[in-house]
């Protein structure tokens, strides 16, 4: 079960480069399955739009951050490089660090939250 409160943290760094919580996750499947591919399948995605999003990734940084593996027995697959392991590490820091923030800021506004679920004519507007 999901903790709330919670924010969603997406970090730019500048137009048309930014990182947030899907491009994070499919970090951590790569690194998980060994497979690009495998991991669009778990983010329901296709293996072409997880192909754009690790491309975009590996130019938005000096390095990349997953980088082809050849060969074996079972063909190649993908890893996480050096690199690709810190973004996901400051990422993830980052979000817990915000997290206790959030928490710590909202104290009051809390107890203010209706427990009630959005009726299901309306749809819930975003923020």
């Amino acid at each position: 079960m999901m903790a709330y409160p919670k924010a969603s943290l997406r970090i730019e760094f500048g137009p048309e480069q930014r990182i947030g919580p899907g491009k994070v996750r499919l970090l951590e499947l790569v690194a998980e399955t060994g497979s690009i591919s495998a991991a669009a399948r778990e983010m329901e995605m296709s293996y072409r739009r997880a192909w754009l999003l690790i491309d975009e990734m590996n130019r938005m940084f000096k390095e990349p951050v997953i980088a082809a593996v050849t060969g074996g027995a079972h063909g190649g697959g993908a890893q996480l490089t050096d690199l690709g392991q810190n973004v996901v590490a400051t990422y993830r820091a980052i979000e817990a660090d915000s997290a206790q923030i959030l928490a710590k800021r909202l104290g009051k506004v809390l107890g203010q939250i209706s427990m009630a679920q959005p009726s299901a004519g309306r749809r819930s507007k975003r923020a």
